[in-house]
């Protein structure tokens, strides 16, 4: 049955970004000699993901940082042609030829096109911590998975800004992937 995941790496101390709203924390952090483990964990991850969804201060990092205006071939070597919704309250940089839909709104009103669109697989909430917590609060997310990195930032984009019991959340999946520790945690919606 389809899902709607938010998967993302964080730090010991719960942040996804630093406070520069950066990720370059992540990327500098040595995969411990499973970088394998990593790519083929993601791959087959991805390769269950038929929709996206973006906050607006993802969206515009992953713009920058790969200078995507510049280059939008490279949106399509990342996400090839997946429909990825946008949420945003503020204009932002177009990206040609990727299939990028931004809206304003409640999360509960665009949910139903993007499940449809994602043809039975998963919706992914590539980030950030604040639209997984409405999809959260509008009942609509499945899962939690984190990646979780030996790094401590001490500021930033907190990882889930809503506040979740333990009677909320079930861990179903722990592995170790070299220096990180991947974690899933089952959300239990309102009527579970």
């Amino acid at each position: 049955m389809a899902k709607t995941l938010f998967f993302t790496a964080t730090s010991i101390d719960g942040f996804i970004a630093d406070e520069h709203h950066s990720l370059q924390w992540l990327f500098d952090v040595p995969a411990g000699g499973d970088d394998e483990g990593h790519e083929a964990r993601f791959a087959r991850f991805f390769d269950e993901v038929g929709a996206m969804a973006m906050g607006s201060s993802t969206f515009e990092w992953v713009v920058e940082h790969e200078d995507l205006v510049e280059h939008p071939e490279k949106w399509n070597g990342f996400y090839g042609s997946k429909p990825c919704w946008v949420f945003s309250e503020r204009d932002l940089p177009v990206i040609e030829g990727a299939d990028v839909r931004f809206v304003r709104g409640s999360v509960a009103a665009v949910h139903p096109a993007m499940v449809d669109a994602a043809g039975g697989l998963n919706v992914w909430i590539v980030g950030g911590g604040v639209l997984a917590a409405q999809f959260a609060e509008a009942g609509l997310l499945d899962e939690i998975q984190l990646s979780i990195a030996p790094v401590t930032l001490g500021a930033g984009a907190p990882l889930f800004p809503r506040r979740l019991l333990a009677s909320d959340l079930t861990l179903v999946a722990l592995e170790r992937l070299g220096q990180f520790i991947d974690a899933t945690y089952r959300v239990r919606r309102g009527s579970d």
